[in-house]
């Protein structure tokens, strides 16, 4: 199963509507001042999530896993978003998070 590229799309494409429900939340939290350990979670998360992508040089691990298998692109955004937002994804979430994590700062120290 682990060498079967509709598996690595479909486990792609979990994580990736599963942080965006995180950025969601984090967003909502900071926007509406309700900090919770959910809040803490998500930064947490993405935090990972950047981690991740610095170390693989800012691809996903498992877009370089399903292109290894044979797949044209391990891409997954494109197959349910515009391409030219699919080719963003990264700088819009990156661009997101930073004004969450700066509302939350201000949060905290406002």
């Amino acid at each position: 199963m682990l060498r079967s590229i509709t598996f690595i799309r479909f486990v792609h494409s979990v994580i990736f509507w599963f942080l965006t429900g995180v950025l969601a939340l984090l967003l909502y939290e900071v926007i509406a001042d309700r900090i919770t350990s959910l809040t803490w979670i998500a930064v947490a998360l993405f935090t990972l999530e950047g981690i991740v992508l610095l170390v693989s040089g800012w691809k996903c691990p498992l877009t370089a896993y399903a292109e290894r298998l044979g797949s044209d692109h391990g891409q997954v955004t494109d197959a349910f978003l515009p391409k030219w937002l699919a080719d963003r994804v990264f700088v819009i979430y990156g661009g997101l998070f930073a004004v969450a994590v700066l509302l939350l700062a201000i949060r905290l120290w406002g």
